[in-house]
């Protein structure tokens, strides 16, 4: 068995802390030769009857052999992990490799007192990791019929699990290589778990309030919370307080200290000085609290960040989340919870919009900004400098809550946008998910954010989010118009809009409008009387003044219904010059009441006054203040209704992949690296791999005289290609870095000659030949490991496109069909593809193939750092990869894997 490790060394990157089942946390390690009286401890409190399902035998206490041996491990032949809660072991898992085989033999001994919490499942999870990453291929177990539990385990881990009884014993075995239904159990399970985390941080029973002072943060979060009705029990906390249980507002209990509570705390929420935060902690874990809200500031420099990451590594060692720090606080407006941790000054309204944000700063103002739109909150998470709770974890709670019905998130940085990809994918196909960001997140880092950058192209992040179903927008603005129409109207059908306006010059703009966006106008009113009596009044409009206390328009009524009847509407845009005789509200109700079922935006220009309907939601009408947001967000609408029409398409596994191979290739190459450097592949080499994944490179064949020019040229067959064999200039025709047709050995003997001439101010440049390939389009296709991003493959058309114009199209691996079929028509040049100026169409569905297996190599391999084929000739009947680079190297810990896992304090820029 290959394997990357030195037998002994202490495997850190195995460290995590997960995420259990009930929703508190924990932390997996490597067993240590430390742990043996800890274990000895775990070993002592468990029942008979654990005992014998893990030994086949009873013994009070394992044996100082027994001891050393479990704890004393290489760490490659003999692994063992455990999981610890408050310094304790309450799980530990092993395997052992069986010699002369790729097969381990696993076993697994959960406590007693935590039984139920996932932990089987989990070391599952984390033991196929590093059995994978040492070349096992397949687990074996032994496991006692009785054993139900054990063998549930096994039965559930999606996993094709072979079973047969043998002497009394149920042998258990199957391959570790994640199979679809293996990563569905996975990610499931990781949902519940996360889900259930927030949920216990979002709907507590009670809250601790630690740092009420009589003037500071503390006392004005209390205030919030008192005020906000706060449906469970309140406890201040102030070291200052000297009698125990002194009421300080009606309802609230002051001590001081948690500990002295004389209970368990669901929620704490904490501003004290810097200095006090680790100590605080270290109390709530005492007091059995499930989850902080650290509000204090102040981590810029490395010792506060320093102060930051053992918060985490406290709190998850304890079984607690954090929210923060530098939090702005949360909020959850259920009736049966009314929660207002927040120092803000006014409470937000209920509603169907679920939020989060980062920085405390940008969180208020996103507050303000939704306030402002009078849109209505379920709940709300500003999650400060994102140390351990993050948007990953709020979208799992939000795609389980009934109130939420539309998700808006503003990010300024990722820690795991695989994982965040992954999970927005299944979000968006229950609830729009809007995501507002800047051009350079993942780029740099906000203050006090702990977490790895991009080296990813730009635009790579937006390509994440777009195939992920995520509608993007640029400001906290934008976030608030396209949600106020996701939240009060039905997604538009499609792209046919209906203008209705009372000037001719509005409906002109927005007919403008629409056609930028690539939206139909299909029907233009620019006349529309709005107080005209019609002559007969369409049926099934109800009694406005009966449902609303709004007054009927009737003129507008009539042309709202007679358009949304048309088969060619899909959504109907109103815009309004002042109307006399009718209010801003009468007008936005009869345009809701008129429309049916399909989606209306309203914009009523020059409407003056405290209560005219300029921006927000009015009488369930979204309406804008201009005709560019109005416009915008329709289009986002559209285009999300598209995203969630289309068939995706299930991973699929292309035909003649030898995995086992390849990975045995790749040990070889790297065997011996180290450092940061990459490696590049000789041309044979990289063939030999690329080859495991049906990848094949037209071999080209260098020389150093004519004669062996001659003879491999007649090696490859005429006609042949004479290129250069240096990067800069292989690829460049117009620079004299390629002869292409060259049909004879008097041509080649001359064209060598003049390529010489031509690039001898280049230096001294090598030569090599090729046989000629049929007549395409030239394409480049280039996979790297990016260490925010993971497997990135970027595709576009060769020449200008990319040089000049960056014209790529961009998708993390490994892909759906959909995603791929997307992806060769994304840049603008694609076109050349598609039968161009009455060219005949390329075979791009060899190019669909060629892009997944890529994708399919750089998702199992990610000491392949980077791929790049310049060019691929996409001709009328097949690819012909004509240049290969690969390098490989050291992979860095991927944000996202099989197994589950958070990422760790302080090891954030370098692994998961």
């Amino acid at each position: 068995m290959a394997s990357p490790r030195l037998p002994g060394a202490y495997p850190k990157e195995w460290e995590a802390d997960v995420v259990l089942r009930d929703g508190s946390t924990a932390h997996v390690r490597p067993i240590r030769p430390s742990d043996a009286a800890e274990l000895q401890r775990m070993h002592r409190a468990q029942s008979e009857r654990s005992i014998y399902l893990r030994y086949f035998t009873y013994k009070s206490e394992l044996t100082p052999k027994e001891l050393d041996r479990f704890t004393h491990v290489d760490h490659v032949n003999r692994v063992a992990l455990v999981i610890t809660r408050r310094k304790e072991i309450i799980a530990i898992g092993r395997f052992d490799h069986l010699e002369n085989t790729s097969e381990a033999e696993v076993a697994f001994n959960v406590a007693d007192a935590h039984h139920g919490m996932g932990l089987g499942s989990i070391l599952l999870e984390h033991l196929v990791a590093a059995g994978r990453e040492l070349g096992l291929r397949r687990f074996t177990a032994e496991v006692l019929p009785e054993n139900r539990q054990m063998l549930t385990v096994f039965a559930d881990a999606g996993f094709d699990v072979t079973r047969r009884f043998e002497d009394g014993v149920v042998m258990v075995s199957f391959d570790i290589d994640p199979t679809v239904r293996s990563v569905e159990v996975m990610e499931s399970r990781e949902h519940r778990a996360e889900a259930r985390s927030l949920a216990e941080l979002l709907q507590p029973d009670s809250v601790a309030v630690i740092g009420s002072t009589r003037d500071g943060l503390g006392r004005t979060v209390m205030e919030s919370l008192v005020q906000g009705g706060f449906r469970g029990e309140l406890v201040a906390v102030n070291p200052r307080a000297t009698t125990a249980g002194e009421s300080v507002q009606d309802g609230v209990r002051l001590v001081s200290r948690i500990t002295e509570v004389g209970h368990s705390i669901d929620l704490a929420v904490v501003a004290v000085a810097q200095e006090h935060l680790l100590s605080v902690a270290r109390d709530c874990a005492q007091a059995g609290v499930k989850g902080m809200i650290v509000m204090t500031a102040g981590f810029r420099t490395p010792a506060a960040l320093a102060i930051q990451r053992e918060l985490v590594r406290v709190s998850r060692a304890n079984g607690m989340r954090v929210v923060g720090p530098a939090s702005f606080g949360v909020v959850n407006t259920s009736e049966d919870v009314l929660l207002f941790a927040t120092p803000a000054a006014r409470k937000p309204v209920r509603g169907g919009l679920g939020l989060f944000s980062q920085s405390a700063a940008l969180g208020s103002m996103l507050d303000a900004v939704v306030r402002r739109h009078g849109l209505g909150v379920s709940a709300s998470v500003n999650a400060g400098h994102r140390a351990d709770v993050s948007g990953n974890d709020l979208m799992q709670y939000f795609e389980d809550d009934p109130a939420t019905k539309v998700v808006g998130m503003y990010l300024e940085s990722f820690g795991n946008p695989r994982k965040f990809s992954r999970i927005a994918r299944r979000l968006s196909r229950a609830k729009p998910v809007v995501v507002a960001k800047s051009d350079y997140m993942g780029l740099r880092l906000p203050p006090g954010h702990d977490a790895r950058t991009t080296q990813a192209p730009a635009g790579a992040v937006s390509a994440m989010l777009r195939q992920s179903g995520v509608i993007q927008v640029k400001s906290q603005e934008s976030l608030a118009d396209v949600s106020q129409l996701l939240l009060s109207q039905p997604l538009p059908g499609g792209p046919r809009v209906a203008v209705l306006s009372n000037s001719d010059s509005l409906a002109s703009v927005v007919a403008e409008h629409a056609m930028a966006r690539d939206l139909s106008v299909t029907l233009v009113v620019d006349d529309l009387d709005p107080l005209a009596t019609p002559d007969s009044v369409p049926d099934g409009l109800p009694d406005l003044a009966a449902h609303t206390g709004h007054r009927a328009v009737p003129g507008l009524s009539e042309a709202v219904a007679s358009a949304s009847a048309r088969a060619d509407v899909d959504a109907i845009v109103v815009v309004l010059l002042p109307v006399p005789g009718a209010s801003g509200h009468d007008l936005a109700a009869t345009v809701v009441a008129a429309s049916g079922d399909t989606t209306v935006l309203g914009c009523f220009a020059g409407h003056m006054g405290q209560d005219a309907p300029v921006t927000g939601i009015v009488e369930g009408l979204p309406c804008y203040p201009n005709l560019t947001a109005c416009m915008n967000a329709l289009n986002l609408a559209v285009i999300y209704r598209r995203w969630l029409e289309q068939d995706p398409g299930e991973l699929t596994e292309p035909e003649g992949i030898d995995r086992d191979r390849a990975r045995t290739l790749v040990d070889g190459y790297t065997e011996g690296w180290a450092g940061t450097g990459l490696k590049r592949l000789g041309q044979d080499e990289a063939a030999e791999l690329l080859g495991c994944y049906g990848v094949r490179v037209n071999r080209s064949v260098g020389f150093t005289t004519v004669d062996e020019a001659l003879a491999a040229a007649a090696e490859v067959g005429y006609p042949v290609a004479l290129k250069t064999t240096d990067e800069m200039l292989s690829h460049r025709l117009d620079l004299g870095g390629v002869r292409l047709n060259i049909n004879s050995e008097e041509a080649l003997r001359h064209d060598i000659e003049s390529m010489r001439q031509v690039l001898s101010d280049y230096g001294d440049v090598h030569l090599e030949v090729q046989a000629m390939s049929p007549a395409g389009q030239g394409c480049l296709v280039r996979a790297l490991e990016d260490p925010l991003m993971g497997p990135l493959v970027s595709f576009g058309l060769t020449g200008d496109a990319v040089n000049l114009l960056d014209d790529w199209a961009h998708a993390a691996a490994p892909f759906s069909p959909g995603v791929v079929h997307d992806m060769i028509r994304e840049p603008r040049a694609a076109a050349k593809l598609f039968g161009y100026e009455g060219l005949p169409p390329l075979d791009t569905e060899a190019l669909e193939d060629l892009l997944t297996r890529i994708g399919r190599l750089k998702d199992d391999l990610p000491q392949v750092a980077m791929i790049e084929f310049n060019p691929v000739l996409v001709s009328r009947d097949g690819i012909h990869v004509l240049s290969a680079d690969v390098r490989v190297g050291n992979p860095v810990q991927r944000t996202d894997s099989a197994r589950r896992a958070m990422s760790l304090p302080g090891r954030n820029r370098s692994q998961s």
